[in-house]
């Protein structure tokens, strides 16, 4: 079954935006077939099992139908777990978020009874629960089914298994007889076919195969990491398996925006994909990248639609997939023509029940591991020197240094010495262009003099760098081994590196500010200031990572309490306001403007 854009499945603005602000780009081939039937009013019975993207497939039609003003139960989704209950109302809260007034409540036994008593006499209209716990609420008359208009059966099969059969036939007996009724399940059974033949009218059934795809040649890892650890994890992961030509998936066009910015800063090659990219734009950076003129491509699940590219090493799941087909779409793009590759995918808090999901579905040979450690990912580094180093000796591919290796003998140094020497040269070389650009911007910036106004140099391809002990974020707690153990936790914030490309304006910046409009430079305006934290490397990093305009085009900047005022080259100023707006720095969105200049 193919899938279909959202916009065309009749939906309401308000849906539409949500479905847009949650990554959502086409629907599933379960919410392609259900969605319209939902929304006409129809009976559904959908053959279908957790990680086919099925919640929104009900959770939609379900939201239109809300009338928000009357202050009742209107839609009951009965699921047979308090996981499956957490799990749904927060998708159906996602889902709502632009429809103002709807309020959704999960309630499930071990929860507190206060709690569900105030969000019920509040007037919530959407109820998802465990059957055991909404007759509870039935006969204490804390829940009434008068003004039901869309009932929920969620993996009814599994209900029936854990014996809620007589719970879920009371509550179907007590809902209005003029409502919508939706199934759905894994299997059909003969109990199944019972209920749906005694309580649905002429229902529509949909049967969604399991997906047996699988790529044998790709090794499949998944990490517990919580949501702000994901990018060191991801450096990490990068620099352990010395990865240089992979995809990372995102599943919003503002994730893929940041984490490309993100990952230049810290000195990876890469390039973005996403929606919002021009078809002129796609070609070149898919050209650039099939010629591996950069190490990773950052993309959402549409952009990346269609690619054929040979060769990929890995693949990273930096967001989860919305279904399992995604999942098998995306992992799809390595190991391909017999060779092998990896695909990581990361996961936080509830999100593990949703790879569960997945992982049953699509029938995925998926493992969990542990996150790496910092001395872990050092000795590999060192690994992998050590063995381009032993081959190039196998391979005698080198000119002869005799001579001078004899002048340093005579001076009495060990060859020893003179091999660590070397290699340590050989190591640290590799950030001297780096602290070089580092050390002229400063020196500009120090001595109150803005570099020449120039045409946008194309990005370099930067150089990888390692941070020293000092300037490394918190390391991210490894998980134990075992299936049961915890999360990453957090990295805390940190000081952004001294490797950083930005990190030596940032320290100029705050030792001498500087304020004024200079020749050639005009005045943008931003909507932040000192009291959401913002710094002067916050505002560089984001305009350099964000428009791909070399660092210097930013001049001086003056930050307020509540706005911030930044020079920028004349002929880029409209550029940095157009590519900016609506960008997020400290949890702000972004609003700028160009200062006209003063008159006269």
């Amino acid at each position: 079954m193919e899938k279909r854009p959202f916009s065309e499945l009749g939906l309401s603005p308000e849906i539409l935006k949500a479905v847009d602000k949650m990554g959502f780009e086409e629907a599933s081939p379960i919410q392609t077939a259900v969605i319209p039937f939902g929304m006409a009013g129809r009976d559904v019975v959908g053959q279908s099992a957790t990680g086919s993207g099925k919640t929104a497939a009900f959770a939609i039609p379900a939201i239109e139908k809300v009338d928000v003003s009357l202050k009742k139960v209107q839609v009951l989704v009965l699921c047979p777990t308090r996981e499956l209950a957490v799990q749904v109302a927060e998708e159906f809260g996602k889902l709502a978020l632009f429809k103002k007034g709807l309020m959704e409540v999960p309630i499930y036994g071990g929860q507190s009874y206060d709690r569900q008593f105030r969000a019920l006499a509040a007037g919530a209209q959407v109820v998802i629960g465990t059957p055991g716990r909404v007759m509870d609420h039935m006969e204490r008359g804390t829940l009434r089914l008068d003004a039901l208009k869309v009932i929920v059966l969620d993996e009814a099969d599994r209900m029936l298994d854990m014996g809620f059969r007589d719970d879920i036939e009371h509550v179907l007996k007590s809902v209005p007889e003029q409502r919508q009724c939706l199934f759905f399940s894994a299997t059909m059974p003969h109990a199944i076919q019972e209920l749906i033949k005694r309580y649905t009218r002429d229902p529509e059934w949909i049967r969604i195969e399991s997906l047996a795809q699988n790529a044998p040649q790709v090794e499949q890892i998944y990490f517990e990491v919580d949501r702000r650890s994901k990018i060191e994890v991801l450096t990490r992961l990068i620099d352990l398996h010395d990865f240089r030509f992979g995809i990372i998936f995102c599943s919003t066009k503002i994730m893929v925006d940041e984490l490309d910015e993100h990952l230049h800063a810290r000195g990876y090659s890469t390039d973005r994909l996403h929606g919002d990219i021009t078809q002129a734009q796609r070609t070149r950076v898919m050209d650039k990248f099939r010629r591996r003129g950069f190490e990773f491509l950052v993309a959402t699940d549409v952009a990346a639609r269609g690619l054929d590219v040979d060769d990929l090493e890995v693949v990273f799941n930096f967001d989860l997939p919305n279904d399992a087909e995604d999942y098998t779409h995306r992992i799809g793009r390595t190991g391909r023509a017999g060779k092998k590759g990896m695909a990581f995918t990361f996961v936080s808090g509830r999100e593990i029940y949703k790879l569960q999901g997945m992982i049953n579905y699509a029938r995925l040979k998926i493992r969990r591991e542990r996150v790496p450690s910092l001395d872990e990912v050092e000795e590999a580094k060192g690994n992998v020197f050590y063995e381009k180093l032993r081959a190039t000796l196998e391979e005698k591919k080198f000119k002869s240094h005799d001579q001078m290796v004899d002048r340093l003998l005579e001076q009495g140094h060990t060859s020893t010495d003179i091999a660590s020497a070397l290699i340590h040269l050989m190591q640290g070389d590799v950030e001297e262009p780096a602290k070089k650009t580092a050390k002229v911007r400063a020196e500009h910036i120090a001595a109150n003099e803005s570099p020449a106004p120039s045409a946008p140099a194309p990005r370099p391809a930067p150089v990888r760098r390692d941070p020293p002990p000092a300037a490394t974020p918190a390391p991210v707690a490894a998980a134990p081994e075992g299936p049961a153990s915890a999360a990453v936790r957090p990295v805390e914030a940190a000081r952004p590196p001294s490797g950083d490309k930005f990190a030596a304006q940032k320290r100029t910046y705050e030792r001498k500010p500087r304020t004024g409009r200079e020749p050639g430079y005009s005045v943008v305006s931003f909507n932040i200031g000192r009291q959401h934290l913002v710094t002067p490397a916050d505002l560089v990093g984001k305009i350099a990572g964000v428009t791909r305009l070399p660092a210097n085009v930013v001049g001086a900047i003056d930050i307020n309490e509540d706005h911030t005022l930044v020079d920028v080259v004349s002929e880029h100023a409209e550029l940095v306001v157009t590519k900016l707006a609506g960008i997020r720095i400290k949890n702000q969105s972004l609003k700028l403007a160009v200062v006209p200049p003063p008159a006269g």
